[in-house]
């Protein structure tokens, strides 16, 4: 099940105007640019902003996500016919062979259970080429990015072309151990509706995922620091490892 933040059809076609900045993307579209992928495999994609930078490049792209409303807006999206769009979760997908697959932003945090972590991993591997990558991103536990996330720091007002002013905010609700819950609310100005929708991310420890990846026959070839935010998240470079 996908957050309301994705799956609402109203949230979904403000989540671009409100997020915009996607300067954190250019580390990904670096490693496929240095790796010299030819397709790539998009878990997680959203709205479809990084599968289409990429598509728009000429790779071969396929994007999934469990959020119907987010596919909508991408394929809506100039250039969406050019990527494969798929319903659902990196757990089942058809058979394909890509040079390499992406989790941006939050998406391996959101994986929560132990069990569904597993499963994507195993997914994901089979999807991969032999030799092919897996590259991702998670923060970094100890810097502890949820004491950010309140209402004074994440508060925003935002004039959207056909849908008028948003006001948009983020609150954290709980922390329990490497889980951290937190709810973001909306208010639509032009009939004074108000959404909100709780998310849930997991803080892994560096040798938590390591150990992961290694145990479902990935190798970690590096774990680089985000350009954007040094020091703030690890992002792990993997291989199809034994063949």
């Amino acid at each position: 099940m996908a957050d309301d933040l994705f799956e609402h059809p109203r949230l979904a076609a403000v989540y671009d105007p409100l997020d915009p900045d996607r300067s954190d993307l250019e580390v990904y579209a670096a490693i496929v640019a240095e790796l010299g992928v030819r397709s790539v495999l998009d878990v997680g994609c959203g709205t479809g902003t990084f599968a289409l930078l990429l598509a728009g490049r000429g790779i071969e792209v396929t994007g999934v996500d469990p959020a119907a409303a987010s596919l909508d807006v991408a394929r809506a999206k100039p250039g969406g016919e050019r990527v494969r769009w798929i319903h659902g979760d990196a757990t089942r997908l058809p058979p394909m062979r890509v040079d390499l697959a992406t989790m941006t932003a939050n998406v391996a945090q959101a994986i929560v259970e132990p069990d569904d972590w597993d499963r994507t991993l195993r997914g994901i591997h089979e999807a991969l080429r032999p030799g092919g990558h897996l590259v991702f991103e998670t923060r970094v536990p100890a810097r502890r990015a949820w004491l950010e996330w309140n209402r004074a720091e994440s508060y925003r007002v935002v004039e959207i072309d056909g849908v008028g002013t948003v006001e948009n905010w983020f609150e954290v609700t709980d922390v329990s151990g490497p889980l951290v819950t937190f709810r973001g609310t909306w208010v639509f100005a032009a009939d004074g509706a108000v959404l909100t929708s709780d998310s849930t991310l997991r803080f892994r420890e560096r040798e938590e995922v390591e150990a992961a990846l290694v145990a479902h026959g990935y190798a970690v070839e590096e774990v680089r620091d985000a350009p954007d935010r040094p020091g703030k998240e690890y992002v792990f470079l993997a291989r199809r490892a034994g063949e």
